[in-house]
């Protein structure tokens, strides 16, 4: 046995031994309902309503909204939003002559985070009042998707998938559902964070093609193993979801009591600052407004599963994109007939794609040196009619999604973009 894995063993067993002492045996295995945030109600004025996409954000601002269910192909029922056109438009706009757009959000959150500010600064009403017929994704898991045809979130099994299943279900069931609902139209898509993630698999195995007429990347990540984030990285490093899913933990809740131990325990490192740890995660935002932060915290931190954290964490450990490392050689041959997860291999995304794609200078997760090792990865072959980057070096990761000046500096170029293709 290695130094390197004796250590990581040792590490390991420490954090057994805490959580152990933390989860005693009256703790529940999933601690949704008991969810908070440490001092919000000091920062922030208290929401006086749910949020909710249609019935909350797009009807405050008077915009038409439907809702759609898609279920996947391994059973998930998932929820997605529709905003077909314009308040400015009214009724004479349901016809097909807008093409239809796709937004995929990140890791725990939903897609309220596209309508969290005003319509002049939120990107979903832009595309709307920018001719275009709007569709929201929201995965397995959040809030408003956490239905299936046979499993309960109360069952382990429910929680049993990583990002590869959001790449081989979810995503090609929204595709395939908005393709079909709007007479066969080939979807602009635009996903941030994880949803670029999933969309790179899925083009790297030549899959839903047919079905994407191009392809937005905000905050692209896919090479994970120099992020910025020391939160992250020792969260990875000391095997943090791997103690979870040992203890028997399935579901993960950022907001969760259990969490907030977690979280003493890691921010007792003298390295990680804690402050403010949306930055610690992230990256230090430079352009958000005290009333979209609020908005933010009070709805957005959503469930993930403890073996989704768990993929993410292999991939920071390890350079490559794979798919999930059961931990063994029997177990990897029971999945993939090899002793190693198969490599999404990236440079054999076609390069007919139209792709565009943005990151920032102060992006902890999509980091800059980890976002031009994907650039090199894309852009060498890719033609060049059909790849545009856009770089903003004050941008970190959140910024892209509802940073006041976003608007300005990414939508208008995005949708410029949009219309050329």
């Amino acid at each position: 046995m290695t130094l390197h894995h004796m250590m990581n063993r040792n590490v390991f067993i420490n954090i057994f031994m805490f959580l152990s002492f933390v989860f005693n045996s009256c703790t529940a295995h999933s601690w949704r309902n008991k969810s908070y945030v440490d001092d919000l109600g000091q920062r922030c004025e208290p929401s006086n309503h749910p949020f909710s996409l249609c019935k909350s954000e797009a009807a405050a601002y008077g915009y038409p909204c439907e809702d759609h269910t898609v279920t996947t192909e391994d059973g998930y029922i998932l929820s997605l939003k529709r905003i077909p056109y314009s308040v400015s438009d009214g009724a004479n706009s349901t016809n097909n002559t807008r093409q239809p757009v796709l937004l995929f959000h990140g890791l725990m959150v939903d897609s309220v985070s596209w309508l969290l500010g005003t319509p002049k600064e939120s990107l979903g009403f832009i595309l709307a009042d920018g001719g275009f017929d709007v569709w929201f994704a929201n995965t397995r898991g959040t809030n408003s998707s956490r239905n299936h045809t046979s499993l309960s979130p109360n069952d382990p099994a429910y929680w049993d998938w990583t990002w590869d299943e959001l790449a081989a279900y979810d995503l090609p069931a929204f595709l395939q559902y908005v393709y079909d609902y709007t007479g066969g139209q080939k979807v602009h898509y635009i996903g941030h964070s994880l949803g670029t993630l999933i969309i790179l698999a899925a083009f790297s195995e030549q899959k839903l093609l047919h079905l994407v007429r191009s392809a937005v990347l905000l905050c692209p990540i896919a090479y994970l193993s120099r992020t910025k984030s020391k939160l992250t990285r020792l969260a990875a490093q000391i095997l943090l979801a791997e103690a979870f899913h040992f203890l028997g933990y399935h579901e993960f809740n950022p907001i969760g009591p259990v969490t907030h131990e977690i979280l003493l325990l890691i921010c007792g490192d003298p390295e990680i600052d804690c402050y403010d740890l949306f930055s610690a995660v992230a990256g230090p935002d430079c352009c958000l407004n005290t009333s979209t932060v609020c908005a933010f915290w009070q709805h957005a931190p959503q469930s993930t599963s403890i073996k989704n954290l768990m993929h993410m964490s292999q991939m920071i450990r390890s350079e490559g994109v794979r798919r999930f490392d059961y931990g063994s050689t029997k177990e990897n041959m029971k999945h993939y007939n090899q002793p190693r997860p198969p490599l999404y291999n990236l440079s054999s995304i076609p390069t007919h794609v139209p792709m565009f794609l943005t990151h920032g200078g102060q992006d902890f997760l999509g980091d800059v040196p980890d976002t031009r090792h994907l650039l090199r990865t894309l852009v060498r072959r890719h033609d060049s009619d059909n790849m545009e980057v856009l770089y903003v070096p004050d941008y970190a990761h959140a910024d892209f999604v509802v940073g006041f000046n976003a608007p300005q500096l990414v939508y208008k170029p995005m949708v410029d973009f949009f219309q050329r293709h």
